[in-house]
């Protein structure tokens, strides 16, 4: 039986990312792979400042939540199309080229050539990369345009950007005023890429040549949020200096301030506010910068905002507040923060789940420790699930045993719109952990007071499919049913021996506890004939036709294709448990097919000897609660023997 796993809506890196973005991205890292392997990765290379280790997940996910391609730009837009002339053949040809060009390089034109031959630039770039202020001056006078993009739009402005040449940038700008917001084919200025690149003086001289901050590229980024992104303090203040606009919102409407906060970078920070950043701006999942600190556990960005009187409770479109984001990442100083500036821990995401909740799935046990406190019992009963089920549902037997210390009801059932995301229809904390063969936590509950007969499906049923013999020992110590029937499948036998059919040891233990054998032998068709059997359809159990569902008896079973061949062993081990029976004509039937089971037939015919029927009779005066623990009884060992089949008193 398998069950739907109850899940929280995640914000998966990848989650606003369309198929081809994706694709894209995975060869764009290829490319940027690339780069860094190159011999001419010095010049080449994109330098960027990679997020440090605290950023987490915070900085991890800022690009979910952003146009999908924020860091797109950074691998390949703002680098020369003619630079990946190298790069692009470490890489791409694992994906498209074929094994004879491996190794090859591209030229500008697209064309391949061997590695031994030289790349040639164009002179323009030439005289650019050198510095050679004086060759490009002559080219100009000689009349050369170096105002013409090429196939992929980059301008000799654009390359002087790229390679931080402030001398060819300003001879440039004099000489082509009118370029100076052109954009590549991927929408790059040459402002945007000397952020990329981190080179100031590039950004001053364009800047105070007019250049525009808030002409985007073409995931909707402006220099300024460029800028954030490589946590470049000096570059943020240049560019708001300079009236960037703080507020600009990328195409998934994430802020320059999600940025920086996101890599806790409170410097940039701060400049952002005091310019007259929005603290509550909220991206399309909406994620305000407080939800997006708490979601990387950035405490000190956390601090700054709530010192700016950013909303605590803030909560994104599925409802989830950033205390509850904090509690899923286990991010345990945030939480201790965020509780200390009154979050609320009772407020539910859409699917109802507290923090309280996603702590004891993930088993962060010091924030559960924290949570337990404050969070409301009546809210957890409005939510129709315990965190205990999921506590034990992920096997957090340390979350778990704290759930059970502060009191926590063992016994708590799924409510029914929870219960039916599951095959099985499970209910109970216990089920749960008896279903993941997690003995510990199944003790752990039992002795809380779990019980063991709850769940529509006995765990006991569970704990015999497994054939864990400890657990069916201690569900049984704590009155387990151990004559369970599914409702849902009804039989005129215990259920308990439909499901230890396949392992004649199991049932002969559970028969020796007590266990119903002699409903097995009472068939309603008797010695007549038995009608053809159907195949079951799901309409027999379907409600709406008012139709009770076939209640299937142990002839049937024991007869059918998956069990037949077992059929004389079972039969065999049930009438070591029955007095004097009458096996119906189906089971008559199922003997003679094997002849080596005619001795079982023969063994049950009546009447059965009074040993025999002495020892039924004695057990059943026990009765099952001392059968449980026969061996301890003050009786002869012989008596025991006896009563326990270890020896053979049959006359």
């Amino acid at each position: 039986m398998s069950g739907a796993t109850l899940g929280h809506e995640e914000y998966s890196f990848y989650g606003s990312l369309s198929e081809d973005e994706l694709i894209q991205m995975a060869i764009e890292q290829s490319l940027a792979e690339g780069s860094a392997n190159s011999p001419s990765s010095s010049t080449r290379q994109k330098t960027t400042t990679p997020a440090p280790a605290a950023v987490s997940v915070a900085a991890a996910h800022s690009s979910s939540y952003k146009a999908g391609a924020s860091n797109k730009v950074s691998q390949a837009a703002c680098t020369p199309p003619w630079g990946l002339s190298n790069p692009i053949n470490s890489n791409l040809n694992r994906f498209s080229r074929p094994a004879e060009h491996r190794g090859y390089r591209r030229r500008y034109d697209g064309t391949l050539f061997p590695p031994s031959q030289p790349v040639v630039l164009d002179p323009a770039v030439t005289a650019i990369e050198n510095e050679d202020e004086e060759a490009l001056r002559d080219m100009i006078k000689q009349g050369k345009n170096l105002a013409v993009a090429n196939k992929d739009g980059w301008l000799p402005l654009h390359e002087a950007a790229y390679y931080g040449k402030a001398g060819c940038l300003q001879l440039l700008l004099k000489s082509y005023p009118g370029t100076i917001n052109t954009r590549t084919l991927q929408e790059d200025t040459a402002l945007c890429i000397a952020t990329c690149k981190g080179y100031l003086d590039c950004m001053r001289i364009l800047l105070t040549s007019g250049a525009d901050p808030d002409i985007t590229s073409k995931s909707r980024e402006t220099p300024l949020y460029k800028a954030c992104e490589r946590k470049n303090l000096e570059a943020v203040k240049m560019l708001v200096k300079f009236n960037a606009n703080v507020n600009h919102r990328c195409g998934q409407g994430w802020t320059a301030l999600h940025e920086s906060v996101a890599r806790n970078d409170i410097d940039v920070v701060d400049v952002l506010v005091k310019a007259g950043a929005k603290t509550e701006t909220k991206n399309v999942h909406g994620l305000t910068p407080m939800f997006v600190a708490a979601q990387g556990g950035q405490v000190d960005a956390l601090r700054y905002l709530t010192k700016c009187g950013a909303d605590i409770n803030t909560q994104a479109n599925d409802s989830a507040t950033a205390l509850f984001e904090a509690c899923k990442n286990g991010h345990t100083e945030a939480v201790e923060f965020l509780l200390s500036q009154g979050a609320d821990p009772n407020r539910a995401n859409k699917d109802g789940f507290l923090p309280l909740h996603v702590a004891s799935e993930k088993g962060h046990y010091d924030i559960v420790v924290m949570l337990i406190p404050v969070t409301s019992r009546s809210r957890i009963k409005r939510s129709g699930i315990s965190p205990l089920h999921l506590a034990a549902e992920r096997n957090r037997d340390d979350v778990l045993e704290e759930l059970i210390d502060a009191g926590y009801d063992v016994n708590f059932t799924l409510s029914y719109d929870r219960a039916r995301l599951y095959e099985d229809r499970r209910s109970t904390p216990l089920y749960f952990s008896v279903y993941n063969n997690n003995i510990y936590a199944t003790e752990l509950l039992l002795e809380a007071g779990a019980n063991p007969n709850v769940d529509i499906i006995n765990p006991l049923l569970i704990s015999i499919r497994q054939g864990c013999l400890t657990t069916m020992k201690m569900l049984l110590d704590h009155n387990a049913n151990i004559d369970p029937y599914i409702s849902t499948h009804p039989t005129s036998f215990p259920a308990t021996v439909m499901f230890s059919m396949k392992c004649l040891p199991i049932l002969k233990f559970l028969m020796d506890l007590g266990c119903d054998a002699d409903s097995c032998f009472k068939c309603t068709y008797g010695s007549g004939p038995h009608p053809a059997e159907k195949p079951r359809r799901d309409s027999d159990l379907d409600p709406v036709q008012n139709k009770p569902p076939k209640i299937v008896q142990f002839c049937e079973m024991v007869s059918s294709p998956e069990i037949n061949r077992w059929a004389g062993p079972i039969i065999d081990v049930l009438l070591d448990y029955v007095g004097n029976i009458q096996l119906c004509s189906r089971l008559k039937e199922q003997l003679d097919s094997y002849e080596g089971w005619a001795c079982i037939k023969q063994k049950a015919e009546p009447p059965r000897s009074l040993s025999h029927l002495c020892r039924l009779k004695i057990r059943n005066c026990l009765g099952r609660e001392r059968l449980k623990y026969i061996n301890t009884l003050p009786l002869p060992p012989r008596l025991i023997r006896y009563l326990t089949y270890c020896s053979l008193c049959d006359d």
